[in-house]
């Protein structure tokens, strides 16, 4: 019987994420990222409006989604960016985000309108660069210049509130959950080595003939490092997104020791991650939205959506004054604002602590969507409407790519 429901749960949601890209080409105006009608379409299937599926016997898939999100989201991610410039102003502009955070988040406690205000300040920060990839990608704003400050702002707006979840607010103690991340980390650098060990000629021609057809090795191989890590996330009490960052940058490692067909690669984690689980994540996420909590108080949503862009986006306006054109920095303040999966994270957290109340816990979440549905659009219209020429960008010795 519960395989049987659960099968009826994956039916709806498997439905919810066939139609979107109908929704998306039919409706008329700017396109809608297919995120939001993922999100829409699963609380219209949820417990709250229709009743035809419930969240809890997909929870799984649901969270491989999540981890597919974020492996996608660290296989992007250049470490040595975060040490050249795009890395040192994103790290100071987010240092800037969570000074204002916790002063807006103290005079929210203060007035009784929040009671959990760590996640909710920490909730401030966050970039939804995962969410905003495929966004950014389909309006070619990932190249050059301003493609190396957007990855190292959305880069920096993930992890460190990931590392600060995972240290922070952990059912155990500080000590051991900074424990708990070294050893994680520990492990994922072991893991960049593995090529090194499988560098024959024999592991080599595995590789490439495996690449494609039934073989599909780099693409399990990938799978295993993925759940490899997640495990021991959730083994370690950490949030499972760390995990799944971890792997996402150990196979960028991989793949170019192993000479591995990256661009064939893409294309796969594409289909599988985008295909299937990735859509599960957000579908479910949006079943488990509380319309009710939002409806009763809507201001609340309101303030966090402008909230994200007062917090974590105006700060771009000031850190990028000297390497961005006044037109890409307000469409940094716009990607940087736009924040998801973390939320759902974080309204999680303050949940099972108790103390977060339900309707901040859907105004979070609500202001997030909305923010994925605005934010972006803001900025590809910003985008196309300014035909910047090379002249118009302060690019200094230091900022040239390395060759």
């Amino acid at each position: 019987m519960n395989l049987t429901v659960g099968l009826d749960d994956l039916v709806a949601v498997s439905l919810v994420a066939a139609l979107a890209p109908l929704v998306v080409a039919l409706l008329p105006g700017p396109r809608i990222p297919q995120v939001v009608v993922f999100l829409v379409g699963g609380v219209v299937i949820g417990p709250h409006v229709l009743g035809l599926a419930e969240s809890s016997s997909i929870q799984l898939l649901a969270n491989i989604g999540l981890g597919f999100l974020f492996l996608l989201a660290g296989y992007e991610l250049e470490p040595h960016l975060l040490r050249e410039e795009p890395g040192r102003l994103a790290i100071g502009g987010w240092l800037i985000s969570a000074g204002i955070a916790v002063g807006v988040t103290g005079a929210l406690t203060a007035a009784g309108y929040i009671k959990d205000y760590v996640p909710v300040g920490l909730a401030l920060t966050t970039t939804a660069l995962g969410t905003l990839l495929p966004i950014l990608r389909d309006n070619d704003m990932l190249g050059g210049q301003f493609g190396r400050y957007v990855f190292a702002a959305g880069a920096v707006g993930e992890i460190f509130p990931i590392l600060i979840i995972a240290v922070f607010l952990g059912q155990r103690g500080s000590f051991v959950a900074l424990a708990s991340v070294a050893l994680v980390g520990l492990l994922a650098l072991v893991l960049t080595v593995v090529p090194w060990l499988a560098r024959s000629a024999a592991v080599q021609r595995i590789v490439t003939e495996g690449q494609e057809a039934t073989g599909q090795v780099t693409l399990r191989w990938s799978m295993v490092l993925l759940f490899v890590l997640l495990a021991v996330a959730s083994r370690f009490g950490l949030d499972v997104v760390l995990g799944a960052v971890l792997a996402g940058m150990v196979l960028r490692g991989w793949t170019r020791r192993l000479n591995v067909d990256t661009a064939s690669l893409e294309h796969k984690f594409d289909a599988v991650g985008y295909g299937i689980f990735i859509p599960i994540f957000f579908v479910s996420s949006g079943m488990s939205f509380d319309l009710k909590s939002i409806s009763e108080d809507p201001l609340r949503l309101l303030l966090f959506f402008v909230l994200l862009l007062v917090v974590r986006g105006l700060p771009s306006l000031l850190v990028y004054r000297h390497v961005l054109a006044p037109v890409q920095r307000l469409e940094m303040t716009f990607i940087t604002a736009t924040s998801l999966p973390l939320l759902i994270a974080l309204a999680t957290i303050g949940q099972m602590d108790g103390v977060m109340l339900p309707a901040t816990a859907a105004s979070l979440i609500g202001a997030g969507v909305l923010s994925v549905l605005v934010y972006p659009l803001i900025a590809v219209g910003l985008h196309r409407r300014a035909a910047l020429t090379p002249a118009d960008v302060v690019i200094t010795a230091e900022e040239t790519p390395q060759a």
